[in-house]
């Protein structure tokens, strides 16, 4: 039986790593696992979940390193109980007593350097592209919010996750399973970057005061929660587009599935200029913008593997 600082550890842990926003990462993943399928024929599950192992711990040890960042600079802290949703507030291991600062911080370092160990695995015994992409991958897990860069403090956290969860991670998967890459996965990663990036830039609508106190200068702070919804249309917007010229790029009318999601595009650009400054309103504006990224992801998937069904 565990005894109570080692539930607590433990219970923090997993509330830090939180599986359920693993989602991100696995959809571009398993994006890039599907066209290198559907362009090759053959997979290896082996080297698709190591892959997939290290990039769960980097992203873990990012959760980690942000919480520590964001305790220190206030934004965690000057959240409002009217502002707390499940969107909101970072992880809150600190504030929920179940980590301290110093706990996040080893937890942020030791996934980081476990997660770069299994990538270098990746690089020595499969495929020594991907260590540009592991360079950058680290990269941005550790400057997310560390100084000097602190991305996500001066306006670029967005482009940071679009860039990570869309050609960073589908590009790098494609490549640790073929060995190259193909102008098709560089095209099919950039709406997943960009739907990414709109659930970030959404979500900062609850947290729109703790970060102007607490000086997180992300893009709804700096352009102001009516003009931020105007972004947050564009960002689906020019997704749909990228996914119409990936239709007639391939030759693929199964791409054009993915507009399945585009009326709860709709409904949630349609709820963020209502609602922007109503948050328990705004919260299914936050909900729709997870369900069109899996959506999304999803109907990708199909897209790529359905032809090869087809054809066997």
């Amino acid at each position: 039986m565990l005894n109570c600082d080692t539930k607590r550890l433990w219970d923090g842990f997993w509330q830090i790593a939180d599986p359920k926003i693993w989602i991100a990462s696995t959809i571009p993943m398993a994006v890039g696992a599907a066209i290198a399928y559907s362009h090759r024929g053959s997979f290896s599950w082996s080297w698709f979940l190591v892959g997939v192992a290290a990039i769960y711990l980097l992203e873990i040890g990012k959760n980690a390193i942000n919480e520590y960042i964001d305790y220190l600079s206030g934004v965690d802290r000057f959240v409002t109980p009217d502002k707390r949703t499940p969107f909101s507030g970072g992880k809150k291991t600190i504030i929920d007593g179940k980590l301290t600062l110093k706990e996040n911080l080893i937890i942020g370092t030791v996934t980081i350097l476990a997660g770069s160990s299994l990538g270098l695995y990746v690089v020595f015994y499969r495929e020594f592209a991907v260590l540009w992409f592991g360079l950058a991958g680290v990269f941005f897990a550790l400057f997310y919010s560390l100084p000097p860069f602190k991305f996500s403090y001066r306006g670029l956290g967005e482009v940071v996750v679009g860039i990570t969860f869309g050609p960073l991670i589908t590009t790098g998967t494609y490549l640790v399973q073929t060995g190259t890459i193909s102008p098709e996965v560089i095209i099919a990663s950039i709406p997943l970057g960009f739907i990414i990036a709109n659930v970030l830039w959404i979500n900062q609508y609850p947290d729109y005061e703790a970060d102007l106190k607490g000086g997180k200068m992300n893009g709804v702070v700096r352009l102001g929660k009516k003009k931020g919804v105007t972004v947050f249309a564009a960002l689906f917007g020019l997704a749909y587009l990228v996914l119409l010229i990936m239709t007639f790029f391939s030759g693929n009318p199964l791409w054009m599935l993915s507009f399945v999601s585009m009326p709860l595009a709709v409904r949630a650009v349609k709820l963020a200029r209502r609602h922007f400054d109503n948050i328990p309103l705004l919260i299914e504006a936050n909900a729709k913008t997870i369900q069109i990224y899996q959506l999304t992801g999803l109907t990708m998937i199909a897209a790529a593997l359905l032809p090869l069904l087809v054809r066997q």
